[in-house]
C-alpha cells in the first residue's frame, strides 16, 4: 500500500499542511468559493438537496457563499426532471455573463439521491437498479452544460458524490450511518479544452 499523500488541487492555507504541493492552488480564504471569488471568478450555486434550499439557517449556509445561488422545488429530490431544470438554470446563468468573465459553477445534482425509484420503470422503492437509471438520466442531461462552458474557455470539470448509499449491504439501507459503501464515493477530474470542442463541430 502506498503511503504517499495525495496532493490536493485546491487547499486553504494552513501551516503544516502535508497535502499541498507546487501544483496546488492555495488560497487565504476559509473556503474555495471565496478563494476563487478573490481571483476574479463569478461564483454560481444551483442547489438540489435540502442543504441548498435556503428555507432554514442550515439550508442557507452553502448558498450564501456564492455571488448567485438558485433553488426551486423543481431542482429537488422529488422532481423526476430535476437535472433538466438545473441545467436550464445553469445555461441561463452562463449566457448572462460575458465570455471573458471567469465562472465557477457548483451544481448539486439531486437526481441520484433518494428517492430515485421513479427512474426505474415499474419500481415502487429505491434500489441499485433505480439509482443506475437515475445516473443514466443525469448523464443524458449534462453534455449541454459541458458544451456551453467549452464555448467560453477550457473547463476544469470535477465530478464527485457527497456520500454513497447502501442497498442491503450488511442489512443496511440508506446513507445516514458509517459503512464503506457510504464513505467510498466516486471522484473524477478532467480538463475539457475549448479546442477539443471546436474540433468536434
Amino acid at each position: 500500500i502506498s503511503t504517499q499523500l495525495h496532493k490536493r488541487l485546491f487547499a486553504a492555507q494552513f501551516q503544516g499542511s502535508e497535502t499541498t504541493g507546487p501544483n496546488s492552488f492555495v488560497f487565504q480564504n476559509a473556503d474555495i468559493v471565496s478563494g476563487l471569488s478573490d481571483q476574479g471568478y463569478h461564483t454560481i450555486c444551483i442547489g438540489g438537496v435540502g442543504f441548498f434550499n435556503k428555507q432554514s439557517a442550515l439550508g442557507s449556509v452553502l448558498p450564501n457563499l456564492f455571488h448567485d445561488s438558485f433553488w426551486e422545488e423543481k431542482f429537488g429530490v422529488t422532481e423526476k426532471n430535476s437535472t433538466f431544470h438545473q441545467v436550464e438554470c445553469a445555461l441561463e446563468q452562463i449566457s448572462s455573463h460575458s465570455k471573458t468573465q471567469r465562472l465557477f459553477l457548483f451544481l448539486n445534482v439531486s437526481a441520484c439521491h433518494q428517492p430515485n425509484y421513479f427512474y426505474h420503470a415499474g419500481a415502487k422503492q429505491d434500489s441499485i437498479e433505480s439509482q443506475m437509471a437515475a445516473l443514466s438520466y443525469v448523464d443524458r442531461q449534462l453534455p449541454r452544460l459541458f458544451t456551453a462552458f467549452q464555448t467560453r474557455a477550457p473547463v476544469l470539470l470535477i465530478l464527485c458524490s457527497d456520500h454513497g448509499t447502501a442497498y442491503g449491504e450488511d442489512g443496511r439501507i440508506g446513507h445516514r450511518f458509517a459503512h464503506p459503501v457510504i464513505w467510498n464515493v466516486p471522484y473524477m477530474e478532467t480538463v475539457l479544452s475549448q479546442q477539443e470542442q471546436m474540433e468536434r463541430k
